[in-house]
């Protein structure tokens, strides 16, 4: 058991979700820690039913804290989260800060577990919402037929851009039913009504960065840096849960009913596959996913372009598996081990 522990970024969309789930799931620890920005330094947290005042995250509040849940923006992470280590804070990071960093192990429990074990650095990474979705439904294939590439649409929902991208869409639909124009503070358009297909900044060759990530954080996690990845990135007027459509081409053939079976006996993979279903269909969707800890996979069919490639449609709550739920996986790996 943990002496002291400490969840950074505890007043933001995810922090509050690894609360309920450190008190859901019984994480033991003696005692805990709410550090957040100076901006919510202050502010009152209830916790297990009892009142707790929000810390500022500088380096001093990490002293005599053995581990860490931070989910703070990518220049806090680079900034803060050694200043903790210094101080003997073991960190789960949700930022994208230190992921690629070859001294800093990219974990979903699932897969990797072991890896949370090596972290020269002090530093453990949790990876981008949608590469976590789309590594879960890959793996299995992967390991019965070796993926060689991977074409990857994700349908991301605002609040994977947080606070104010949830308030840019309920703001939208808001002025839409009033016949108003739409107000931005988040997007750099309207959402409401509207896809936008650019998710981060410009990188190489026309791809952003959010869409960079799906490649090398796949390779990372999958320990494989010859899957080739075709990503694109597109932000959908949907509350939570981001959907991908996956095509994946593999050098082995698998069959549909292999895939289901596959699919299946992955831990924390859910099928919902039916597309009759006497007359409605039965498929993963965001309205019915959002709240749940797992990874929901439908719409599974070959590819009619390809003799090896296999298609499906994948939906995961991005601030849970996406982002909380992984983090404290790992913690409670590290706790209790395999």
């Amino acid at each position: 058991m943990y002496e002291s522990i400490a969840v950074v970024g505890a007043t933001g969309a995810v922090g509050s979700i690894v609360l309920e789930l450190l008190d859901k799931r019984n994480f033991p620890y003696k005692t805990i820690k709410f550090l957040a920005s100076k901006r919510s330094a202050g502010k009152t947290i209830i916790f297990k039913g009892q009142s707790h005042t929000v810390e500022e995250s500088t380096p001093e509040a990490f002293v005599g804290v053995q581990l860490a849940i931070a989910s703070t923006p990518d220049e806090t992470a680079r900034d803060l989260l050694p200043d903790a280590v210094k101080r003997g804070t073991l960190v789960i990071d949700e930022s994208g800060y230190w992921r690629m960093d070859p001294d800093v192990p990219l974990v979903v429990p699932e897969i990797n577990a072991a890896a949370a074990k090596n972290a020269p650095k002090g530093i453990i990474s949790s990876p981008n919402c949608s590469t976590t979705q789309l590594v879960m439904a890959v793996k299995p294939l992967h390991d019965y037929g070796k993926a060689k590439r991977i074409v990857v649409s994700t349908y991301q929902a605002v609040s994977g851009a947080g606070m104010l991208g949830t308030a840019d869409l309920e703001n939208g639909i808001r002025a839409i039913a009033e016949g108003r124009e739409q107000t931005v503070e988040c997007f750099p358009y309207p959402i409401a009504g509207n896809c936008i297909p650019q998710i981060g900044s410009p990188k190489e060759q026309g791809y952003t960065s959010e869409e960079l990530k799906l490649l090398y954080e796949t390779r990372k996690i999958l320990g494989d840096d010859s899957i080739k990845v075709c990503p694109t990135a597109v932000r959908v007027p949907v509350v939570n849960c981001h959907s991908e459509s996956i095509l994946v081409e593999t050098e082995r053939k698998i069959t549909v009913s292999k895939a289901r079976e596959l699919f299946a006996a992955m831990p924390g993979v859910v099928v919902q596959d039916d597309l009759d279903n006497r007359g409605q269909g039965q498929y993963p969707m965001p309205y019915f996913c959002s709240g749940r800890d797992e990874v929901f996979i439908g719409r599974i069919r070959e590819d009619l372009s390809c003799d090896t490639g296999l298609a499906f449609w994948c939906v995961c709550d991005n601030l849970r598996k996406g982002a909380a739920t992984n983090a404290v996986q790992i913690a409670e790996y590290l706790q209790y081990g395999a």
